[in-house]
């Protein structure tokens, strides 16, 4: 796997460096059973005042992350889709000469294959092969409620597939690896999640990520400080790719290990450990200098993440 992790710059003033979180959604800031959020609400509103972007990065379609943005106040910063497949760029990521934001306001990148493409190479290796998995577009929209636990409409969403295809393996392991082996032939990989296995093409979080880095230095130009958080094996490459992680511990029994020498594993699962593995990285940084004078009744001088 190619490095994308940032070069070390030991002459960065942190208190001056931008910052950069990138998250996965679905049992990293989303509760894994229930889809909740709001053990994160309080870092997230700090991150917010702070102007640090929020970038999520999941395995969601663009049709499922829209309302998430909208509900978490994150309409101000990009996002990355189907494990790095597409990337949404609000105005303020836009390169005036390349992107050209649509009727929502957002310039949609595709990195990865067409979902048509994809699809068909799935079916063609099936039946090639006699493998047996189901594909989400195979799945009736009661099926996908009861396997993943998202209403209706939400599941709905999650079938408006761009650039990958989640699929529930049925088969052993030889019979995954030989569809891994015929899927490498056309430029596709497979990818595990939480719930699904992912068909996809080359891009994966962690190059997407090293994209939107390389767009904010041009934009800004500065190198921010990054971090990410997530819970599986999808995330790794993310993980790998920013300067701090977070592995927050999953309900999936998966094993996450990245290679990455500033990883911190929470204790909590969820967005109460998302929480938890911010606080542990950047919780006590400083933005500015403690106040030399304290008043009495004073709990210590404030202070304020960079």
């Amino acid at each position: 796997m190619t490095d994308l992790r940032p070069t070390p710059d030991a002459g960065r003033d942190a208190a001056l460096t931008p910052r950069l979180l990138f998250s996965d959604l679905d049992g990293s800031l989303l509760d894994h059973h229930r889809y909740d959020w709001s053990p994160a609400r309080s870092w997230l509103a700090r991150l917010r005042r702070l102007g640090v972007p929020v970038i999520p990065v999941t395995s969601k379609t663009r049709s499922e992350i829209m309302p998430l943005r909208q509900a978490m106040e994150l309409t101000e910063t990009p996002f990355v889709a189907e494990n790095g497949a597409v990337v949404g760029l609000p105005p303020a990521w836009c390169h005036a000469r390349i992107d050209r934001p649509g009727p929502d306001g957002l310039a949609i990148r595709t990195l990865g294959m067409d979902i048509g493409f994809i699809r068909k190479r799935l079916a063609v290796w099936q039946a090639r092969l006699g493998v047996t998995f189901t594909p989400i577009s195979a799945m009736s929209l009661d099926e996908l409620v009861d396997f993943t636990g998202l209403p209706e409409a939400e599941a709905r969403l999650a079938r408006m597939r761009e650039g990958s295809e989640p699929l529930v393996w049925e088969d052993d392991e030889a019979a995954l690896e030989a569809l891994r082996a015929g899927l490498a032939g056309d430029g596709l990989r497979l990818v595990r999640g939480g719930r699904f296995w992912h068909a996809t093409g080359e891009a994966h979080k962690g190059s997407a990520v090293a994209w939107l880095v390389e767009r904010f230095q041009a934009l800004r130009g500065r190198r921010p400080l990054t971090l990410a958080l997530g819970d599986g094996p999808n995330d790794i490459p993310m993980l790998e790719a920013v300067d701090q992680a977070v592995v927050i511990r999953g309900c999936h029994g998966l094993v996450v290990e990245p290679d990455q020498p500033a990883l911190y594993r929470s204790a909590a699962t969820g967005p109460t450990g998302w929480a938890e593995g911010v606080a542990h990285w950047w919780g006590r940084a400083e933005r500015r200098p403690v106040p030399a004078v304290r008043h009495a009744g004073d709990d210590g001088a404030r202070r304020a993440m960079a």
